[in-house]
Formats: structure tokens, C-alpha cells, sequence
């Protein structure tokens, strides 16, 4: 006893070594293109307002508007279920959550838009804009009234229109800067990318305002929208995506799908561009492949059916609204645009469903795989990866709370991070 056993083995230690110098390089590239989950919390949504209509009463606006439309269409637990076809077991709790949402934090993400949403403008009425877009932002993260995430949407790397965003980027990072240097939840968005030269591009304009300002290297990161068929296949033959991904050299926050100009040009009908197209699902999917383990994250797009008029129209529009954000979540895109404060009550009430629906079943799944526990499924380290990631999604929206998932798992927020494979989480 005590003395360890030797077993036969054939090989020398120079073979092991020899294997380990030969993948030295592979193993470096795999840390260096798949960092993993960054651990911080992502937006379910993501809200674009004009360049010209946003204002300091934006985010206040919206969620009172959503109130109202929640209040006037569905005013009690039942009258949602009833519409949306929440199960009973969960209609007061999401119709509760959902209220509070609306008055405490109605957006998670604001992005100010100087693209598609803005148009063009004479250049001083951009330069004004984009100054007051600065200013505004300041204002609201330093009055507190800021949504977590804020920014803004400029204009393409495409010629006609480059120097212009360029020029709104500048005239926007420089007012925040300042007023005080750039917040923690800045996020910008480059749209209509078609070769990833154009990433690389927005990478060196970066690079720049951040000497020109001191800043770190690095410090600041962006959206890339796939809305074009060559972001998703290059006129070789390749798929773009990745190579978009590898050409933000680390500075890639998340992908965007853009709904309805990648469905025009695959030649989509109006009346048939929709997040569940066939040509959507495609390419979500390739999207989904390229961006897996780089901690790139994934947004889908938006419906333009919005809930105005009658109570009759409004159902309508939002049981598309709801149906839509729920097959969204269930394919892993856990963030997608809204385009109308009506659309806010069924956002969060598809995500509050999602999360609360099965909550007690991942808990419990989770709960007995650190226990090691028996059952009637086997799940594997990945799942339990999967199972904590889904806990924390809910805890970070306010769909399921604290208290809870420690009563019924067990674990704190910390054990979650170390299951999902995060680093301790920041909190935003």
C-alpha cells in the first residue's frame, strides 16, 4: 500500500514530446480562435431608434408605450395567456415579470441609427446629429438612465457612403470621449459588410481613434450585420462569415442578422421575408457555425408586422411577435431586434416563458450531475455546460431570480460561471 504501481508502456517520452511541439502551434491557434463565452451578459434584444428621433425620454417613452399597449390589449395574467398561449401554470408569473421589466429596465440595448433608419442627410444635419447622439449618451450614463448597452449604427464600408460613416463614428466616439471617456456598455454595429476587407477596415479606423485618444488597444469592439448573400458566401465559393470573424482580429461583439435586406437579396418576396424563411434559417445557420466557441454572440433580426390599431390587429401582430422570438430561442439565438414599443410586451414575454418554463427541469438536470446523481437522462459535461448557461441567460433578464436556482440546484451564481465554462462574470 502507498507505493504506486508501474504499468508497462511501449513508447518513449521523446514521442510524446515530439507529438507536443508538432501541435504547439494548433494549440495556440485554438486558445487564440476560441476564447469561449466572454461571460458577460447579453442583451435579448436590441432596439433601433433614428438618429434624429432619439432623445433623453427615449428609453422612458418606449417602455411607457409598452405599458400602455400591455394595459390596453392584455391587462391581466389570463387575458395574455389567453392571446399568446402561455400555459396557465406560468401566465401570472410571466405576466408579472413582464410588468416589472416594462417599468424598471424596458431596454436592454438601444442602438442609435445613422444607417437604413436615417437616410441620407445634408452633412451638417448628420454632423448635429451624431454630436447630439454623444452628449446624450453621456448624459444617461452619468444620470443613470442609460440602458445597459448603447450605441450606434453608422453607415457602410462601401463607397458611396464611407466617408460619411467614418466621419458620424468619429464625430460620435470623440463627443463621448469628451464628455468623459467611452462607457462600458458602448456597442457599435457596422452594417451591409460584404468582404471581410471591410472588417479589417473598421479594425484600422478603430485602431486609430484609439491612439489619436490614448486609449487602450483594443478597447473598443462592433457588431457585424449579415444582411448581404456575400457575408455568408464569397464570390469564390467560400463561406464569409468566418473569415469576417478572423478579420475583426478580436474586436467582433456579435453577429446580426438583418432580416429583410439579406431576404431581398436572395430575391425574397416582401410579403414572404420573415426570421423563419428558409433563407433565413440558412443563413442563421452558417452564422451559428462560424461563430461557435469564438465568443462572437448571435442576433437575430426583426418583424416588420407591428402591433398598432384595434385590440383584434394587436393580438395578431403580437402572437407572430411571440411565436417568432420563442423559435428563435429555441435555435440559440437568445437576441433579436424590436422595432415598436408594442413589440416589448411580447418580447419578454416569450423569453420569461422560455426561461421559467424550464427552469425546474434544468435545475434539476444540473443538480444531479454535480451530484452525481442517477436519473432517466445521462447528461454529459457539454450538457451541463448548456444546462448552466440557460440558468444564467434567465438570471440576466430577470426571467428567473437568484434565490431560486439556488433553492433548486444548489449552486451559486459562481458555480453557474464555472459550469458554463465563464470567466466570473462582469456585471453590466
Amino acid at each position: 500500500m502507498g507505493q504506486q504501481e508501474t504499468v508497462a508502456t511501449s513508447l518513449a517520452d521523446t514521442v510524446r514530446e515530439g507529438i507536443g511541439a508538432a501541435l504547439a502551434q494548433v494549440d495556440a491557434d485554438l486558445a487564440r480562435r476560441y476564447p469561449g463565452d466572454p461571460g458577460t451578459r447579453q442583451p435579448v434584444h436590441t432596439v433601433y431608434v433614428p438618429g434624429d428621433a432619439f432623445a433623453a425620454d427615449t428609453l422612458r417613452s418606449w417602455g411607457d408605450q409598452a405599458l400602455a399597449a400591455l394595459d390596453a390589449h392584455a391587462p391581466d395574467a389570463g387575458a395574455l395567456a389567453a392571446v399568446l398561449g402561455i400555459p396557465d401554470a406560468l401566465a401570472a408569473d410571466v405576466h408579472d415579470r413582464v410588468r416589472a421589466k416594462l417599468v424598471r429596465e424596458p431596454i436592454e440595448d438601444l442602438r442609435i441609427d445613422f444607417e437604413d433608419g436615417y437616410g441620407p442627410r445634408p452633412d451638417a444635419e448628420e454632423d448635429a446629429a451624431a454630436a447630439r447622439a454623444a452628449a446624450l449618451v453621456a448624459a444617461a450614463n452619468e444620470n443613470g438612465t442609460a440602458a445597459p448597452y448603447m450605441g450606434i449604427r453608422m453607415k457602410c464600408m462601401e463607397a458611396a457612403v464611407r466617408d460619411r460613416g467614418i466621419r458620424t463614428l468619429d464625430i460620435f466616439l470623440t463627443g463621448l470621449m469628451e464628455a468623459g471617456g467611452l462607457p462600458g456598455g458602448l456597442v457599435l454595429t457596422l452594417p451591409k459588410v460584404t468582404y471581410a476587407e471591410q472588417v479589417t477596415a473598421m479594425v484600422r479606423l478603430l485602431e486609430a481613434f484609439e491612439k489619436a485618444r490614448g486609449l487602450e488597444s483594443g478597447r473598443i469592439g462592433f457588431e457585424i450585420q449579415i444582411e448581404t448573400t456575400q457575408s455568408i458566401l464569397g464570390a469564390d465559393g467560400r463561406a464569409t462569415v468566418a473569415r469576417m470573424i478572423e478579420a475583426a482580429e478580436g474586436r467582433a461583439t456579435s453577429l446580426h442578422y438583418g432580416t429583410f435586406d439579406y431576404s431581398a437579396s436572395c430575391g425574397v418576396s416582401a410579403a414572404h421575408q420573415s426570421l423563419d424563411h428558409p433563407v433565413a434559417d440558412h443563413a442563421k445557420a452558417v452564422m451559428q457555425v462560424a461563430a461557435a466557441g469564438t465568443g462572437v454572440r448571435l442576433s437575430d433580426g426583426s418583424t416588420n408586422v407591428l402591433p398598432v390599431g384595434t385590440t383584434d390587429r394587436v393580438h395578431e401582430a403580437w402572437r407572430l411577435h411571440y411565436g417568432l422570438v420563442s423559435r428563435s430561442l429555441a435555435r440559440a439565438y437568445y437576441q433579436g431586434w424590436d422595432m415598436h414599443p408594442a413589440h416589448l410586451p411580447t418580447r419578454y414575454a416569450a423569453v420569461y416563458a422560455f426561461y421559467r418554463g424550464g427552469l425546474e427541469q434544468a435545475a434539476a438536470r444540473l443538480a444531479a450531475y454535480v451530484a452525481k446523481a442517477g436519473g432517466d437522462v445521462m447528461d454529459e459535461p457539454a450538457t451541463a455546460k448548456a444546462l448552466s448557461g440557460y440558468l444564467l441567460r434567465g438570471l440576466d433578464c430577470g426571467a428567473v431570480d437568484t434565490a431560486e436556482v439556488a433553492r433548486l440546484t444548489g449552486l451559486t451564481r459562481a458555480d453557474l460561471d464555472a459550469l458554463a465554462g465563464r470567466p466570473t462574470a462582469t456585471a453590466v
